[in-house]
């Protein structure tokens, strides 16, 4: 069964924990701000996931309509800070600083286009200045782009660092994460790999649908013929029926 050495060597998750490392042992005085962004599917939140349980770091969701008291309130409980009544954004900005500072600990901000859509990125900054503490921002492909309008933010940044799509390597790490005990038909895999084209996501779903054909069927290997009739995942929308009578 794959353990976590497997996750670390997909290619993204590799790519991101470089980029970790990278922030946490910069030089003085260098930037301490990072940037990983890409398409959707391409495995991100996994590659911060990863990182948050294998590093000092913690892992932060952003949801579109959280202001800045909640997005501060979501990192305070990542750091296991207790919540005071009355407490101020500038309050928490300050506690949040004070125990990154004491524990080093690493700042993982996902979806965090949401930070630029609601002007809530300034807030991320107030908490870098007081703490000079690493910060990654995950984000899709624009999030670069999207940056520019704050150059205070921007100009902080040390590197940004691209998400890739998924290669042969990430397919057979995958399959042996999602499919330790099935063997799969190399022509199958050819189709799945296609159908997939470089998702992690799509990786995913489409071999959990194998292993779930392989248990339907009750056997630990699956062929081209024992897929006839289904459809990989490819995340296509469908198509509007007709008028029904």
């Amino acid at each position: 069964m794959a353990d976590g050495t497997t996750i670390a060597t997909l290619r993204n998750v590799s790519r991101f924990l470089a980029l970790v490392d990278r922030l946490q042992n910069r030089r003085p005085g260098a930037p301490g701000l990072g940037v990983f962004y890409g398409f959707p599917g391409l495995g991100k939140s996994m590659a911060a996931s990863y990182c948050a349980n294998a590093t000092n770091a913690i892992h932060v969701q952003m949801k579109s309509v959280w202001a800045a008291k909640r997005l501060c309130e979501a990192i305070m409980e990542e750091l296991g800070l207790q919540m005071a009544a009355r407490l101020t954004v500038a309050d928490m900005v300050d506690r949040i600083a004070e125990a990154v500072l004491a524990e080093d600990v690493t700042i993982l901000i996902d979806e965090a286009d949401f930070l630029v859509k609601n002007k809530l990125i300034e807030v991320v900054r107030d908490i870098y200045e007081s703490s000079d503490t690493p910060m990654i921002l995950i984000g899709e492909e624009l999030m670069p782009q999207k940056l520019r309008r704050w150059e205070k933010v921007h100009s902080r940044v040390l590197s940004f660092v691209a998400a890739e799509y998924a290669d042969d390597q990430d397919f057979e790490l995958l399959k042996e994460l999602r499919c330790p005990d099935v063997e799969i038909d190399p022509e199958l895999e050819v189709k799945c790999k296609a159908a997939s084209n470089g998702s992690a996501r799509r990786i995913v779903v489409n071999l959990d649908a194998i292993h779930e054909l392989s248990r339907v069927i009750g056997t630990g290997r699956v062929t081209l013929a024992d897929w006839v009739g289904r459809d990989f995942y490819k995340g296509d929308t469908p198509l509007a029926r007709g008028a029904q009578r």
